[in-house]
């Protein structure tokens, strides 16, 4: 099979009709505080045992492509000696692999980030490839400051950081996955964050096209437009669904694979009923589905926490059935009523 090949076909099987990714991907640190915050000790083996339910919880093969892993997890096994990439894998449920290392301050630029992690990259790809790892995902951070930020610095180094890690993801064969995640913090209107998405993206595909990555097998992981946390002018689920949509359309290449969204900021019914919104309104060129981590997870990791492990099973597969369904823009208010936990 071709190089070009094998990218498409595997975009094609992340972005299949009515599924989506679990972001089950977070830090050392990230995951540290989530634990904290329900009472559970951050140990290894509790973080192998719940990703492990994660992972292995039946029917979770009905909603989703694929699921995002960190390090440590792609080199954990199951309770019986199985890779957890081959868990998935059985499944037929795409390992994926976040490969950044995180967001540093970006020099010259208080309150800005740029992402790390290209050291070393081409011997890592070809380390996860051989264990399975079929897509992968770097995330940068673009904050909004009034007039003042993002500046010309942060967008340039993040779209070049994103756009070096997808060649030499393609290199290896793996599917990229690119996330320029506008952050939500602040006080910014929703037509601010408008117009930094529009620029992210723009520069994005601008430094991709540069450095030859092929669009039709590319993923991209994208914020939605969407108010700052602390604007008092809130704006409604058809309003939020329309100005993405729009802004995607206008600044994204029609060629790329597919748009899968984060729920960064959001609650678990918000971030369904955006993309649920958005399928409804249609007329995209890609496929728009879900890649989310706390707008499937908050719910099954307190009661998993807590020892409820069959009410855990229940929400992780209502959240997962909730994001089917608003890919395909058939999810309502009522299903939420429905839920078993």
């Amino acid at each position: 099979m071709k190089f070009e090949d094998k990218l498409k076909n595997t975009a094609k099987v992340m972005l299949a009709s009515g599924k989506g990714l679990l972001a089950a991907d977070e830090s050392s640190n990230t995951i540290a505080k989530r634990f904290e915050a329900v009472g559970l000790e951050n140990t290894e083996e509790n973080r192998r045992t719940y990703r492990q339910f994660l992972l292995s919880a039946p029917g979770n093969e009905a909603f989703l492509s694929g699921v995002i892993l960190f390090d440590e997890t792609i080199r954990q096994k199951n309770d019986n000696g199985t890779p957890l990439a081959d868990v998935l894998k059985q499944k037929g449920i795409i390992p994926g692999i976040k490969v950044d290392a995180g967001a540093k301050d970006l020099a010259l630029h208080e309150g800005e980030k740029v992402t790390e992690g290209l050291d070393g990259l081409r011997e890592r790809f070809s380390e996860y490839a051989k264990m399975g790892a079929g897509f992968a995902k770097w995330r940068a951070v673009i904050t909004i400051e009034r007039d003042t930020l993002p500046s010309s610095a942060c967008y340039s180094a993040n779209a070049d950081g994103l756009a070096r890690y997808a060649a030499l993801a393609q290199e290896a064969g793996i599917v990229p996955v690119v996330e320029p995640e506008v952050l939500l913090d602040g006080d910014h209107s929703i037509e601010r964050c408008y117009e930094v998405t529009a620029k992210t993206l723009d520069t994005l595909f601008a430094a991709l096209k540069n450095q030859d990555v092929m669009i039709e097998g590319v993923v991209l992981k994208s914020s939605m437009v969407l108010p700052g946390k602390d604007c008092k002018d809130r704006a409604t689920v058809q309003t939020v669904a329309e100005q993405t949509l729009k802004c995607l359309k206008e600044h994204v290449p029609a060629n790329l694979a597919g748009v899968v969204f984060l729920s960064g900021g959001q609650t678990e019914e918000e971030a369904t009923a955006h993309l649920d919104a958005m399928n409804k309104l249609g007329g995209a060129p890609w496929p728009l589905t879900f890649s989310y981590s706390r707008a499937i997870q908050n719910p099954v990791l307190k009661l998993w926490a807590a020892g409820e492990k069959e009410k855990a099973l229940a929400a992780y597969l209502h959240r997962c059935q909730a994001n089917s369904l608003a890919a395909h823009g058939k999810w309502s208010e009522n299903f939420e009523a429905n839920h078993l936990y």
